[in-house]
């Protein structure tokens, strides 16, 4: 009895920590809200513009025969999505290995790695995407998805390799040398002993690459691919309603990075509890 009114006390403290900056934050951003709409009502009203948000839904879903289906902006999400998972999965992929070639003996490895990380960083992402898609692309037969992918998983690749590097440097020595004592090999060393420690510390900014791979996503518009971005400024063509379409757009990617940043968190949480 005494331990269930103990456990319920210790439960009730930890809601109240919570609840307060919860409560806190909702009402700020309710504020930044409805400033936000008044000064857009009121801009609204200088330039004589009316607004049509009743037509938006339907750009978003509509409902035939009973049954509900994505309309443009939906389609076009799961376009996005779609390209930014599999760009996030290469991107890991090329940040670790890019890594492991900066901290390696090899000066070859090393070299590589350096000379990619300096040219990808110091070229914009945009010029990027144009060689790829009209010089290399039709070179190396590449379709437009494939090319979007390879893009974004590049030039995030080189950025999340700075991260994984900084993670691998800041592990003590003598994990290493503990794996080497129990007779690990170098890939189990990495997968069951290093890289478990280096994602717990690197989460953060990795969290951050992944919210910017999502956003960056948005330039691969330019090659005709119909994702959300594309059928965004297809439907503005279309209704001449500027304002109501970006706006729902940008609330679409708000609301996808934010899952992001709040799904990163929850991880992060989990990693660094103790389990009993």
């Amino acid at each position: 009895m005494v331990q269930n009114v103990v456990d319920s006390s210790r439960w009730f403290r930890v809601i109240g920590r919570i609840s307060k900056p919860f409560i806190s934050g909702i009402l700020q951003v309710g504020l930044v809200a409805f400033f936000i709409m008044w000064l857009l009502d009121t801009g609204a009203d200088a330039m004589n513009y009316r607004w049509q948000w009743y037509r938006i839904p339907q750009y978003l879903w509509f409902v035939e025969d009973g049954q509900w289906f994505p309309a443009e902006l939906l389609e076009g999400l799961t376009v996005t999505l779609n390209i930014s998972a599999v760009s996030l999965f290469f991107t890991l992929a090329i940040g670790l290995i890019t890594a492991l070639l900066r901290l390696s003996n090899s000066v070859v490895g090393r070299g590589i790695a350096r000379v990619y990380i300096e040219l990808i960083r110091n070229t914009p992402l945009l010029v990027q995407i144009y060689l790829l898609y009209f010089v290399f692309g039709p070179v190396l037969g590449l379709e437009r998805f494939t090319t979007a992918v390879l893009a974004l998983s590049l030039f995030q690749g080189a950025y999340t390799a700075e991260i994984f590097r900084a993670g691998l440097t800041n592990i003590e020595r003598g994990q290493f040398e503990a794996s080497d004592s129990l007779g690990l090999s170098t890939i189990d060393s990495y997968r069951f002993i290093i890289l478990p420690q280096v994602i717990k510390r690197i989460l953060p900014p990795l969290t951050n690459e992944a919210v910017s791979l999502v956003k960056n996503s948005s330039i691969v518009s330019v090659m005709a691919i119909f994702d959300l971005t594309t059928e965004g400024r297809n439907i503005v063509a279309d209704t001449a309603m500027p304002f109501e379409v970006w706006f729902t757009v940008a609330g679409i990617y708000l609301v996808v990075t934010l899952t992001l940043s709040g799904l990163a968190a929850w991880l992060a949480h989990r990693l660094n509890t103790p389990s009993h």
